[in-house]
């Protein structure tokens, strides 16, 4: 019985294996272009596109030239839709190729009250939503300065998109079409609105910056392009570790650009689907620095936050750091710290003591030499500290010191971006997240097709 009961099992089994490969052999009669099941999804432009595509001679013909140099349409610096295949010769070699970028993105044009206008800009006529770029003349709306200027990588960050159809040309470019996009990126300046807005003004009843939040949230979950995966294809900046905090377990698919994880539940934010990215230093960068070893007096220097915040206490800072063989950066109420980025740039080797915290970059950048990092369990120790660092021989330090210098300006950011600095390296980050978010969609959609024959 047991025998002709695996038969029985097999017959089925034999009829259905039939049946498909006949079904592939009917398409390929056919000529049919085969495709995985219909889940929505762009095909994979790292693999596919024309770049990585190899040509040989015999199709070098003017069909297949002008099909392999088919560019897609992207946004010009005033945000309108541009498509530099339409354009004479001369001005398609004034524009970036999307197919070059590490990372394209769609960019939602959100009004201007969740980005520029929260600097007071107000656009030039009701259907203006940006800054117009492409005037010398009229620089960009100037971020508020002080301490707000720590987490202002928003700013930055929607700068450089706005730009980077026309060179020099970014890691990351700016399509017109979602489908055309790798990731999508929402310009909410989160941690300006939580700065400036996050407590009700009389007659208000709710706080602006929790308002902005709320209207974000629908009018996401509302967009096409969110339902496609969920969210999951999203770049949302949250740097100040209290913005976006009516608006994080709504958003939580997003990938989030954060300073560290301090603030956020696991299940919100994580290392494996978000980006940790620098302050911005508020210390003067030291500029041709050759104050090496015996030109720094001061073995270890520290300035808390409440000085630093003083009148001109940036300033005494810098002084501070730019005199000092190391800059001690501990974990004060969130894992992070922008001491640790000013001690960078400062060239003053820091030595961290925070055990919980995650550092820019550091899948392609080793701080451990530039930078010392000690447990908390052995920073409470008696002496520990300061006998650790005066064993640090001069040619140890000089090594590092000469490191410091090498990386600084991967923690700069700046208008119009340059090459491998803050804004291009956390392009990069999110780049490399993007074959992660890719296999996290598609397995979603394996079954996608056979829920709709239900």
């Amino acid at each position: 019985m047991a025998h002709l009961r695996g038969r029985t099992l097999l017959f089925p089994l034999a009829a259905a294996t039939v049946l498909v490969a006949s079904t592939i052999f009917l398409f390929a009669a056919a000529g049919a272009r085969w495709r995985p099941a219909d889940t929505g999804l762009p095909v994979p432009p790292a693999v596919f596109s024309a770049a990585a595509v190899p040509v040989t001679a015999a199709e070098s013909s003017s069909n297949a030239t002008a099909a392999a140099r088919k560019e897609l349409s992207f946004h010009d610096e005033n945000g309108h839709p541009d498509d530099p295949a339409s354009g004479s010769d001369s001005g398609a070699a004034a524009r970036c190729d999307p197919r070059a970028a590490a990372v394209r993105f769609f960019m939602y044009d959100l009004p201007p009250e969740f980005h520029f206008g929260l600097l007071g800009w107000s656009p030039p006529s009701p259907d203006s939503v940006w800054p117009d770029l492409t005037n010398d003349a009229a620089p960009p709306p100037r971020y508020p300065g002080g301490l707000n200027q720590q987490h202002s990588v928003e700013y930055w960050l929607t700068l450089d998109l706005l730009s980077s159809s026309s060179p020099p040309c970014s890691a990351a470019v700016r399509v017109a079409d979602s489908r055309d996009a790798d990731l999508n990126f929402v310009p909410f300046f989160a941690s300006l609105s939580y700065n400036r807005h996050s407590r009700p003004v009389p007659p208000e009843k709710v706080a602006r910056d929790k308002a902005l939040q709320e209207k974000l949230v629908r009018y996401l979950t509302a967009r096409p392009e969110w339902k496609r995966y969920g969210g999951a294809d999203h770049v949302i900046v949250a740097h100040h570790p209290n913005s976006l905090l009516h608006a994080r377990a709504a958003l939580s698919p997003a990938v989030l650009v954060l300073s560290d994880f301090g603030r956020y539940q696991p299940r919100v934010a994580r290392l494996e689907k978000d980006v940790i990215a620098p302050y911005k230093h508020m210390a003067k960068t030291f500029v041709n620095d050759s104050a090496g070893f015996d030109d720094r007096p001061t073995l270890l220097y520290f300035r808390g936050a409440i000085y630093r915040k003083e009148d001109h206490g940036a300033s005494k800072a810098s002084q501070g750091m730019h005199s000092s063989k190391f800059c001690l950066n501990i974990a004060g109420d969130t894992p992070s710290s922008n001491r640790l980025f000013d001690a960078i740039v400062s060239h003053c080797v820091p030595v961290i003591i925070s055990d919980d915290i995650e550092l820019p970059y550091e899948d392609v950048l080793d701080y451990s030499k530039f930078s010392i990092f000690v447990r908390s369990s052995d920073a409470v120790k008696k002496g520990y500290v300061m006998k650790l660092i005066s064993g640090v021989s001069k040619e140890q330090w000089t090594s590092m010191w000469n490191r410091l210098k090498e990386v600084d300006k991967h923690f700069e950011y700046q208008y119009p971006s340059q090459k491998a600095d803050a804004v291009q390296m956390i392009w990069q980050a999110l780049a490399r997240r993007v074959p992660a978010i890719h296999l996290k969609v598609h397995r979603s959609s394996r079954f996608s097709r056979s829920d709709r024959g239900k």
